[in-house]
């Protein structure tokens, strides 16, 4: 029942899941105050939340009228009895299966060129601009995603360069690159698999159905987090837009097919240098193929790319959001 990192949001999000039940809680720590605790208990649908306090003792207490040694003994007497809460505590929240983001087993977390017998295709998801995707299985057990890129679009050597730094960019919001496999052709990306694909058609099937406004903030607010990280570590991502961010589970939302433009040849491809403001910038070939509606003004008029680039993308990826996947400037 203790879940010490998670934030008010993911706390409802978590009860409201399938599997809880009425009286179903969890304790955390508390955002607005840090040091202290909160219950959140999950009452007919609606989850209430109520701030732990501690005594100069150390002692645990929701009302004063009754304090508690542990948190265990605080979890204990509430699970008898409701005395002053919404529902008398009845099971622990149940905990999300976190996917897997440090690679498919320990051999891959430093070799991530993997032998293209151990990858199976399953169901096609999806094609773009650079090949296809599909749902696989690594070494028949491991559920994965695989994209598959079209002979001639990119240098084996120059992707597996580019791999290398891909694989090093660890972040919850982001999707987790497994290992590649480029000997023979099509070359394969391996990565983790979110089950309900692209936010953008996600948008498109729920038109509002069960994503209400707070979800949508929610999805908003975890691609910033993982385009922050992107940011810090001196990513440009290009492309950003509901196409590019995947869903999986309970709302989780993973920004995919960040650093991929750097590789392309014939497509994109380019050179670093420093703006004015001492900001890397991408510069791409003539050209290069952009996304129109989801591209910064300066970038569509000078080839140039930088973070602020990506954050007009962001912009439009919100109205993709709120509209529930309607094409910008239609």
């Amino acid at each position: 029942w203790y879940f010490p990192d998670t934030k008010r949001m993911d706390a409802e999000k978590l009860l409201q899941a399938e599997g809880n039940q009425h009286g179903s809680f969890l304790i955390r720590e508390c955002e607005s105050q840090p040091g202290e605790l909160s219950l959140s208990v999950l009452d007919l649908g609606v989850v209430k939340h109520y701030k732990i306090k501690r005594l100069d003792n150390g002692h645990y207490f929701v009302s004063r009228r009754r304090s508690f040694i542990t948190l265990q003994d605080l979890v204990n007497y509430y699970g008898t009895t409701e005395d002053g809460l919404c529902v008398r505590l009845t099971q622990p929240c149940r905990k999300a299966i976190a996917p897997q983001t440090h690679g498919l087993s320990y051999n891959t977390a430093d070799q991530w060129e993997i032998p293209r017998s151990s990858i199976r295709l399953l169901q096609k998801l999806g094609a773009g601009q650079f090949g296809e995707v599909y749902e696989g299985l690594w070494n028949g057990t491991t559920g994965v995603a695989v994209k598959t890129l079209r002979p001639g679009n990119m240098d084996s050597q120059d992707f597996l360069r580019e791999a290398q730094i891909m694989k090093k960019l660890r972040h919850p919001k982001l999707i987790q690159l497994y290992a590649v496999c480029t000997v023979g052709e099509p070359i394969y990306i391996i990565t983790e698999l979110m089950t309900h694909g692209s936010l953008l058609e996600y948008l498109h099937k729920d038109k509002g159905e069960f994503v209400a406004m707070c979800d949508q903030v929610e999805m908003g607010a975890q691609v910033a987090a993982g385009m922050a990280y992107l940011e810090l570590q001196n990513y440009i991502h290009r492309d950003l837009a509901a196409r590019n961010v995947l869903v999986g589970e309970n709302n989780i939302c993973k920004v995919a097919d960040f650093g991929l433009a750097r590789v392309f040849k014939a497509e994109g491809g380019g050179d670093y240098e420093l703006d004015d403001d001492d900001e890397p910038v991408y510069e791409v070939r003539q050209g290069t193929k952009l996304p129109v509606k989801w591209t910064a003004p300066e970038a569509l008029h000078e080839n140039k790319f930088t973070i602020k680039s990506d954050v007009w993308s962001f912009g439009i990826l919100l109205y993709e959001i709120l509209t529930f996947g309607q094409t910008p400037y239609p």
